[in-house]
């Protein structure tokens, strides 16, 4: 019973460690098994106590109070499973523990490995993330900044659209300017395979970027390969009508999915619980021309969220005719059923407002934080360890934001310091 109860303690510490991430993962007694199947309880335990921030292996060293071998051995060994992600930094190694998604998570579906039973985990997942649902709803139905955002299906564009897509908007871009590119297992599409719910959309297609890439195939966990590569796999995803989900940031984008709507979990989301948007749009939205529609439905089946539906044309001639009509609240803007018109009567416009793109990792992490009550964890992450760069860096990010979300970020973390930052910030 003491060993039973230890164990519990020492995966509920793991999952409160977890829940300091902007987006963190409720504990439940599924959390539990799926922690136990990826973390033996030392490791739970050690991994509980490591800091947001990356970290040195001087800095673990001190924290677990084991000498440089011991800590350079284990964090090595939760390298090599992918359950952190290390880095290089000028030659020095440097650490993070990865949030559960996207991160561990998927990590451990990227490849197919024998060191734990991925069909059982695979079933976890799904009993987690899609039944129990608390998951899923505290990832995507708090705060309006989310983790992804949809990139436009290029092949869509006109020269018209053209000139309103950024680079950063664009998934070519992406490879074409990354310093490591990996692809891997589709984490969704596998989870669903060992279930028997899985689609026939390519498996090997999940694309990693740059520092994530980096380590991800240096342990073997996605396959290195270079930008032609990686574009050819792009026009596989468009040729099966996938949508190119990525990192919500401009710059050092760290992975785009190629998504299909009856795998992909943000899509299950928003259809299932209703939640508007769980990815961020595009800057586009279509336009269709209700004259010409001939209802035919090929673009109510291929769009992935249930943005367009089938209605009355209500046209006294042809009482019975249809016509397609978007939802626009639930579109993506992904331009998915621009491609699929017989008829050619949809096409992508521009949004009356841009959707705005955090920067940086670092600058999505502090709003999602504020959004969702935790800029104090980051703050005061691992006892207040933070150095003067990364709390210049988190209050410079602060000093940007609306009025609204200052003072959001000044009564989350209560501190004299910030409130006479912010009030000298000229608005």
């Amino acid at each position: 019973m003491a060993h039973h109860q230890a164990l519990k303690l020492s995966y509920s510490h793991l999952a409160d460690r977890l829940n300091r991430f902007p987006q963190g993962a409720p504990p439940s007694q599924l959390l539990y098994k799926i922690l136990a199947l990826l973390f033996s309880e030392k490791e739970a335990e050690l991994v509980a106590q490591l800091p947001i921030k990356p970290f040195t292996i001087e800095k673990a060293s001190q924290i677990w109070k084991l000498n440089l071998n011991e800590t350079r051995k284990l964090l090595e060994e939760l390298a090599g499973r992918a359950i952190l992600v290390d880095l290089d930094n000028n030659g020095e190694s440097v650490y993070v523990l990865p949030p559960p998604m996207a991160g561990f998570f998927e990590f451990s579906l990227m490849r197919t490995r024998g060191d734990i039973d991925q069909k059982v985990l695979s079933e976890l997942f799904y009993q987690y993330v899609n039944v129990e649902e608390d998951f899923i709803s505290d990832l995507f139905a708090r705060g309006e900044t989310q983790l992804g955002r949809t990139f436009v299906h290029e092949p869509t564009l006109t020269n018209e659209n053209a000139f309103h897509v950024l680079d950063y908007e664009r998934a070519t871009e992406v490879i074409k300017t990354a310093t490591h590119i990996g692809v891997g297992t589709c984490y969704c599409r596998h989870k669903m395979h060992h279930l028997n719910k899985a689609c026939d959309a390519p498996l090997d297609i999940c694309m990693t970027f740059n520092s994530a890439a980096a380590s991800l195939t240096k342990h073997n966990h996605a396959r290195l390969i270079d930008a032609n590569e990686c574009l050819d796999l792009l026009q596989q995803a468009y040729d099966y009508n996938l949508v190119q989900f990525g990192e919500n940031v401009r710059q050092q984008v760290n992975f785009i999915c190629n998504c299909c709507g009856c795998c992909c979990e943000a899509m299950i989301a928003a259809r299932r619980l209703t939640i508007l948007n769980p990815i961020h749009t595009t800057n586009f939205i279509p336009e269709i021309n209700h004259q010409n529609c001939t209802g035919c439905g090929i673009c109510v089946n291929i769009c992935p969220v249930e943005a367009i539906a089938l209605s009355s044309a209500n046209d006294p001639q042809k009482l019975t005719r249809k016509q397609a009509t978007l939802i626009e609240d639930r579109c993506l803007g992904c331009g998915l059923c621009v491609r699929s018109c017989p008829e050619a009567v949809i096409k992508l416009k521009s949004r009356p407002q841009r959707v705005l793109t955090p920067l940086n990792g670092i600058h999505r992490a502090v709003v999602m934080a504020i959004e969702r009550n935790k800029l104090q964890n980051l703050i005061f992450d691992n006892h207040a360890m933070f150095s003067h760069r990364a709390l210049a860096a988190l209050f410079g990010v602060i000093l940007r934001l609306p009025p609204i979300k200052q003072a959001m970020a000044s009564k989350q973390i209560k501190s004299k310091y910030l409130e006479k930052l912010i009030e000298k910030l000229d608005i």
